[in-house]
């Protein structure tokens, strides 16, 4: 369903966010937005699992955005590729760098969409600093576990390009601040982080207060940086789980193999102070932070190669 309603003259008004878009199951209900095809919110029953925000308000925090084709920043826009210098335009000034892609922004088109399922197409054609093409496809997928997004880009372009793909949902339990909430976040290993938030290396989680390794209150630790090297499950999978307070509600986000590095973000740095550590920022990154000039975890897509990743959210999770 358009959920985007019209005014009685007949005019419809314009979101901040774009066209909205319902799938359902269940009691589950998740809200879509034509600007980035991206997941404004997320409710199970009257709970919401999600950090969002609402129909009349512009996003704020790359909340439930996908990013592509690079995750968190690179470092001064500029990057080499295969013997030439790119530079592309500053979306973060104040820190010198290039953040979360170029699609986020831009309007996504429907292109199929049934009661529990949606998906999303943008062709990224060549911009400053970008001088390629890509047929980018988000699609969406809710059933009795939770909810799917599966990401995917075809090089349609006549040259080899760098890529990776991330998002950016921030995990919530209802709770005003995540301070009070139990968190186990996969990842033995961090990448500390200079003033403009790019990596300087690799530290073990052992014995910092980066180690979710095992439950845990969140109290008022600080955490803006990516975890790799992360504990997966027998099914191939990572996994996040908060749980309220009283642990009687919680959810649980998970990757699959394409996503070896996971953002974890506490949103104290956000320009809002209203909404700093609202909700758990959970990122899930095919490469690292500043990947297009370190080339951790870079992908190379050849003219006609495609990607795919997958990521979901259930907000069922064993209490336990």
């Amino acid at each position: 369903m358009n959920t985007q309603e019209k005014r009685n003259d007949g005019v419809a008004p314009a979101p901040p966010s774009g066209l909205q878009y319902e799938i359902r199951a269940g009691d589950q209900l998740v809200v879509l937005t034509e600007v980035g095809g991206s997941l404004r919110s997320y409710t199970a029953g009257q709970r919401h699992v999600l950090d969002g925000y609402e129909a009349d308000e512009q996003c704020t925090g790359a909340r439930g955005q996908s990013l592509l084709p690079w995750p968190n920043r690179i470092s001064n826009g500029h990057y080499g590729w295969r013997g030439s210098g790119r530079q592309l335009d500053l979306t973060e000034p104040e820190k010198h760098g290039a953040i979360h892609g170029l699609t986020r922004w831009a309007n996504w088109t429907l292109v199929e969409h049934g009661p529990d399922r949606a998906s999303f197409r943008y062709v990224l054609h060549a911009c400053p600093g970008w001088p390629f093409v890509l047929d980018c496809r988000l699609d969406y997928s809710l059933d009795e576990h939770g909810l799917t997004v599966r990401t995917s880009a075809t090089n349609i372009g006549t040259e080899a390009c760098p890529y990776g793909t991330g998002a950016h949902p921030y995990l919530s339990v209802g709770t005003p601040d995540i301070d009070s909430t139990f968190v186990r976040a996969t990842g033995s290993i961090y990448l500390p982080v200079d003033e403009l938030g790019i990596p300087t290396g690799t530290k073990p989680v052992d014995g910092t207060h980066y180690d979710l390794r095992s439950e845990q209150v969140m109290g008022d630790r600080e955490i803006d940086v990516a975890y790799t090297d992360l504990h997966r499950g027998e099914d191939g999978r990572a996994r996040v789980r908060m749980l309220a307070p009283d642990r009687a509600a919680g959810v649980e986000m998970w990757v699959d193999e394409a996503y070896p590095y996971l953002e974890i973000f506490t949103g104290d740095t956000l320009p809002q102070p209203a909404r700093r550590r609202t909700g758990l920022g959970v990122e899930p990154m095919t490469c690292a932070p500043n990947a297009f000039n370190s080339g951790d975890g870079l992908i190379t897509l050849e003219p006609g190669e495609s990607h795919t990743a997958t990521w979901g959210i259930n907000p069922y999770p064993d209490l336990q």
